[in-house]
């Protein structure tokens, strides 16, 4: 079993991000920028010189690794390709080596994280149909995944990609993933999304937890985003009054969120403290198809059908006054290259990695006393040093209109972000 993965590799020389921008791979595959930089290192955009196929590249440092470190490389390698079949799980394309590197060529979705989604553009706050769809293929993933006898443990806004115009969603970062069904890497993962067996901070010897059932939990959290742009609380733990307080009384989220009855008694099924009680996913599928109303947000106006001008009429059509529908032919997709194609050996220039900082977002609080009105403390994903980051630092959130009173503001769960 391998345990919560290891701080960062020191820094005794590695490349400069920008230094390998225009540099071909396999002699098809260029860098063309970059999407993010995080601990272990970078994720570049890229073109198939072939195909014009846009691609996104996780560069993966070699150099100054410890061989456990290169085991939590490569294990992330293998369970993300073994969970990328899925549709709604971000394809693991190709893995081309060198011997400073390791590149791990992945489906490109130009559309961001789900984070942004909803913060920058509020795709699904009060459209039940769309935070529906969206969240059942959410769900279909991480089914999967479970299937396969793959945890993720960071599940988040931030490690959903977008993609067909916000329609689709696709589950990626698989660096805290383990196939390990009971795990004992308290902290693992993002704080927001947490379960609360999870962040003991003092664990008792030999104790351990249920990796499934802390998979549940997160997404619990990632449905309240999806469906009220808020976070439930700052953390699963006693300390914080807001998840005290519905520990207390399980309508309370009901006070400071928009959630319809309906949804509250779905979230109180998967908010369950004992994990063996929490709700299974296929139950939790059934919950949300028969649930008629997510939010008390008004419904949004149906569109109008506009009449075909001019009617149908098939005589029309036979004396070739109105043209008949030709379906539009749909290019073919390019085949994809076969995995682990080895590259030739590159040298490349030296220097430090970027950093990044989260931002932060205070939302006062009106007459709740929950400390989760304060500034928030850093959202830190503790063991997610393995874990890069692929688009630049997200914006801040501005909160609801009119702000919900003593609802934690929806804000980046850990450093980094979606290709992550």
């Amino acid at each position: 079993m391998l345990p919560t993965p290891p701080a960062s590799p020191t820094l005794n020389g590695y490349f400069a991000p920008e230094d390998r921008i225009g540099q071909v791979l396999a002699g098809w595959l260029q860098l063309t920028g970059i999407l993010g930089v995080g601990a272990y290192g970078v994720v570049y955009t890229a073109v198939d010189l072939r195909t014009n196929t846009p691609y996104a590249v996780k560069a993966l440092n070699k150099i100054g690794l410890e061989p456990r470190q290169r085991k939590f490389q490569q294990r992330e390698i293998q369970l993300h390709y073994q969970a990328s079949f899925h549709p709604n799980v971000v394809s693991l394309v190709k893995i081309m080596d060198s011997p400073d590197c390791t590149f791990v060529v992945i489906e490109f979705c130009p559309e961001g994280d789900l984070f942004s989604n909803i913060t920058e553009r509020g795709k699904y706050i009060g459209n039940d149909a769309l935070a529906r769809s969206i969240f059942l293929q959410i769900l279909s993933a991480v089914e999967y995944c479970h299937n396969m006898g793959i945890y993720h443990r960071d599940l988040k806004p931030e490690n959903i990609l977008v993609t067909d115009h916000g329609m689709t969603v696709k589950l990626a970062d698989f660096g805290l993933a383990t196939t390990d069904r009971v795990t004992s890497d308290y902290g693992c993962g993002s704080t927001f999304y947490m379960s609360p067996e999870c962040q003991q901070a003092h664990p008792k010897p030999f104790s351990s937890y249920a990796s499934a059932q802390n998979d549940i939990w997160s997404l619990g959290v990632i449905l309240v985003n999806l469906t009220c742009g808020r976070n439930p609380w700052k953390r699963a733990c006693f300390e914080d009054s807001t998840f005290r307080a519905y520990m207390r009384d399980r309508k309370f989220l009901k006070s400071i969120l928009p959630l319809s009855t309906e949804l509250n008694n779905i979230l109180s099924r998967i908010f369950e403290l004992d994990p063996a009680k929490r709700i299974s996913i296929p139950e939790l599928r059934d919950l949300i198809n028969s649930c008629e109303r997510f939010t008390t947000f008004p419904a949004p106006p149906m569109p109008v059908q506009q009449p075909i001008t001019p009617p149908y009429s098939p005589v029309a059509c036979a004396q070739g006054i109105v043209p008949f529908c030709i379906p539009e032919q749909i290019p073919a997709i390019p085949q994809l290259p076969s995995l682990m194609a080895p590259i030739s050996p590159m040298v490349l220039p030296q220097t430090e990695p970027l950093t990044q900082h989260l931002s932060q977002l205070s939302d006062s609080s009106a007459s709740s006393g929950s400390d989760s009105g304060s500034v928030f403390s850093d959202a830190s994903s503790t063991s997610s040093n393995s874990s890069t980051s692929s688009f630049s630092q997200l914006p801040q959130l501005s909160p609801l209109s009119p702000p919900l009173k003593a609802a934690t503001p929806l804000v980046s769960g850990a450093v980094g972000e979606e290709y992550a």
